[in-house]
């Protein structure tokens, strides 16, 4: 019988199965959940894909897709009357620009590709990339498997052996060797992962969780869904030797509602341990998000998994203490995830040696202006000359790079022999984050990037704590009222009270990271802000 708890936790997926929340779909779910219907509505409501059921095609704004040509055809779009609106960040920069389609992403859409659809959105296809679950590119190619951690090449490993070895290892050892390898987490905090698996595993409650955060948002960042699409099997393996070290049987994966394609390759995944066993008794829960940037932080997520709007937690406690449904709760990013059955395998001071200045290796996203957009894997603390020439080169001269998502800033191509890792990167005053790099030549327009930004941070701040919620409506309608004319002093003068007030106050990294773009625009690039 189903209690309360799952009740209110089906409410999205619910308000989903009904088409959205058109007019009478709150208070049929409440009738049949027994949830108040206000709080049906109340939660529903904050994901952009039950809250607009009427836009069917989502046109990506994002940087890499607008520097693509996403204008053009969300203009065409538009002109051919579709249900259409925008969006960002779809994941999919290295094959922009993109469109959400439902629930799958279209990539390399071309206004050509709105003109042969024939005026019928549900036709609209890519002629550039015309699979359903297409990949992207990724390398480096011919690196040999000793030297990669994720290895996104090599062949899917269903033996479950690294998970044997766990079980030989013992709980204790294998949290040893986590921490040996010093693998920190690669969703953008960068937090010590064996200190996350040691707070789960002492506390006294026994009734434990893991989950993946397979919500992948930043702008410019795309890895995650190679990985799950490419090594589904390095992401369960890698939960299920989390979950037997930590105490916890029942693993919750949260996957992005934008990502049709990694949801059905999970699910094989699953459907293929499940009936060898490798796995032994672990159960794996799959979960679609529903629209939201900010679940990407681990507290939002257990939020929205809880059936709630997907608002950040006041911490402490953390989640290793209370987490989802106020149990101890293990969360980890897809590739950090990843990274798990390679140490186990070859052991924590393998892993470690491979990285430049930091352990282990990286999956960094390129996208922009450079030839071959994609993912690759490289130690940790490589430049962006050496991640642009595993990418094929610059397309023309490197003027900006954003290192680390949206989140992170732009930086001149001057730090271009700052090393993309934690430290380097913070002492630049930017971050690593999730390691997605856009790149700018000098053909492009680093304000309109950066108002780029600034809208997608207006649009995916959650409204809860002020700083946030009106310092970034305050810091794009400040540069607005640049861009049109008013001069740097009248326009940009409060700027750096606002980012400092966003920065101390917010409750989460979205509010304290939405000034980056122009704090360090106005740093790096001042002749950009020049009056007259």
């Amino acid at each position: 019988m189903a209690t309360d708890r799952d009740k209110r936790a089906e409410i999205l997926d619910r308000v989903r199965a009904l088409g959205g929340l058109t007019p009478g779909v709150a208070r049929q779910v409440a009738r049949d959940t027994g949830v108040a219907e206000a709080e049906v509505f109340g939660a529903a409501s904050f994901y952009h894909l039950l809250a607009e059921p009427d836009v069917r095609v989502r046109v990506c704004t994002g940087l890499s897709c607008e520097l693509a040509g996403a204008g053009d055809v969300l203009a065409r779009a538009r002109a051919a009357g579709w249900p259409v609106g925008t969006c960002a960040c779809l994941a999919a920069c290295d094959r922009a620009p993109a469109v959400l389609h439902g629930r799958d992403t279209l990539a390399g859409i071309r206004p050509d590709d709105v003109d042969r659809a024939a005026g019928d959105w549900r036709a609209l296809a890519s002629s550039a990339v015309p699979e359903r679950d297409w990949r992207g590119d990724v390398g480096p190619a011919g690196a040999p498997a000793d030297r990669l951690a994720c290895d996104l090449l090599g062949e899917p490993d269903w033996s479950g052996s690294a998970f044997a070895r766990a079980a030989q290892l013992g709980p204790d050892a294998v949290i040893a060797e986590i921490d040996r390898a010093g693998l920190q987490g690669r969703g953008g905090a960068g937090f010590p992962a064996a200190v996350k698996w040691k707070s789960v595993r002492s506390q006294p409650d026994g009734d434990r969780f893991v989950v993946l955060n397979a919500d992948e948002g930043e702008p410019g960042t795309f890895k995650d869904r190679e990985l799950l699409l490419r090594r589904p099997d390095k992401v369960l393996e890698g939960l299920a030797i989390a979950a037997a070290a930590v105490g916890a049987r029942d693993v919750y994966l949260y996957v992005r509602g934008e990502f049709g394609a990694p949801w059905r390759s999970l699910e094989r995944a699953i459907a293929r341990f499940a009936a060898s066993g490798a796995l032994a008794d672990t159960r794996f829960h799959l979960h679609a998000g529903h629209g939201a940037y900010i679940c990407g932080e681990e507290t939002a997520l257990l939020e929205a998994l809880e059936g709630k709007r997907g608002m950040p937690r006041l911490k402490p406690p953390f989640p290793t203490e209370v987490g989802l449904w106020g149990r101890p709760t293990l969360i980890h990013n897809v590739e950090t995830i990843a990274c798990v059955p390679a140490i186990v395998q070859r052991g924590g001071d393998w892993f470690r040696a491979l990285g430049k200045t930091g352990p282990g290796t990286k999956l960094y996203c390129i996208s922009g202006h450079v030839r071959r957009p994609g993912t690759y894997e490289l130690p940790l603390g490589v430049t962006v000359d050496e991640l642009a020439a595993a990418a094929g080169g610059y397309v023309g001269e490197l003027r900006a790079f954003s290192p680390g998502g949206a989140s992170s800033g732009f930086l001149p191509a001057r730090l271009r022999d700052t090393p993309l890792d934690f430290r380097a990167l913070a002492d630049a005053g930017s971050m690593l984050g999730s390691a997605g790099v856009v790149v700018l030549n000098d053909t492009a327009d680093v304000v309109a990037a950066v108002a780029n930004q600034l809208r997608f941070f207006e649009a995916e701040s959650c409204g809860q704590c002020a700083p946030c919620r009106i310092g970034t409506r305050f810091l794009r309608q400040a540069l607005d009222r640049f861009r049109a004319g008013a001069g740097r002093g009248a326009a940009l003068a409060q700027v750096a009270d606002v980012a400092w007030q966003m920065n101390e106050g917010s409750i989460c990294g979205l509010g304290q990271a939405a000034p980056l773009p122009l704090v360090s625009a106005l740093r790096h690039f001042p002749e950009e802000f020049a009056d007259g």
